[in-house]
């Protein structure tokens, strides 16, 4: 975990969905919740660098396979404790991007206990802090992008 120079910890991730054969997005699973491929941004790399390299390091997806939709980001804030730190807490932003892959492709885990395809039939009810409200974005996002006169 690195802590910025505000005091803040930044951290960013991917939600990686396939459009065939039917729309799905991959869900990471932990002993205790679903999560996405995500981390901590080091010193001096971006959002964007960080989501990339995290996912690549955590599902074996390389970065050049991911194609991110440039018009969509969600951003969600909170606070954080960790353990070699005591009880202090660090206000926490999370940057989320919406990346697209051409095919399932054969995932290496790395840290999570396992994965899942989840078909895409908004609403979801997965999990209330973070993956919900993500959801809904990206539902809204859809919804409007669909909505858009060809050639926009």
């Amino acid at each position: 975990m690195k802590i910025q120079s505000d005091g803040t910890v930044h951290a960013a991730g991917i939600l990686l969905m396939l459009n065939a054969p039917q729309q799905q997005f991959l869900l990471m699973r932990h002993h205790d919740r679903w999560d996405l491929p995500k981390g901590h941004c080091e010193v001096g790399e971006s959002y964007l660098e960080t989501a990339l390299r995290e996912t690549e390091e955590e599902t074996g997806i390389e970065a050049n396979e991911i194609r991110i939709d440039e018009s969509f980001q969600y951003e969600i804030h909170y606070s954080v404790t960790y353990k070699k730190w005591g009880d202090q807490e660090f206000p926490k932003t999370v940057r989320y991007y919406l990346g697209y892959l051409e095919s399932k492709p054969k995932l290496t885990l790395t840290e999570h206990e396992s994965s899942q395809w989840f078909d895409w039939k908004p609403p979801h009810t997965i999990q209330t802090q973070t993956i919900d409200p993500l959801l809904e974005a990206v539902a809204t996002h859809l919804e409007y992008r669909s909505a858009e006169p060809l050639g926009q």
